[in-house]
């Protein structure tokens, strides 16, 4: 069951016939005596219109998530500033579009 719903995933596949695989598998899913796949197939179908649409786009949330374990680090590492203006500070500088170059850099880009 597991692998039969990673490979709806991959992306290779079209829209059409994810939709019916994801059809397919929510049905053998609801079928099991599994009660995480009886779960599992439910929330699928509740959420197939937004599924659908993530896989028609080809967008995820990895960057997102990404982001978001960078700053839970910087926060964690930042324990013992005197002010939260600190931590938001190194924040900015890790994540941030801000691009710093060093004196020597400089030096060597202008001629």
């Amino acid at each position: 069951m597991e692998e039969s719903l990673r490979a709806i995933f991959v992306g290779d596949l079209e829209i059409d016939e994810v939709n019916e695989m994801l059809y397919r598998w929510c049905q053998r899913a609801s079928r099991s005596r599994q009660s995480s796949f009886i779960r599992l197939s439910k929330t699928i179908r509740t959420h197939r219109d937004g599924i659908l649409a993530s896989i028609r786009l080809g967008v995820s949330n990895g960057r997102v998530e990404g982001l978001n374990t960078k700053v839970r680090s910087i926060i964690a590492r930042s324990y013992g500033f005197h002010s939260a203006k600190a931590t938001l500070a190194l924040m900015m500088l890790a994540c941030g579009p801000i691009d710093l170059k060093l004196p020597y850099e400089r030096a060597s880009l202008s001629t």
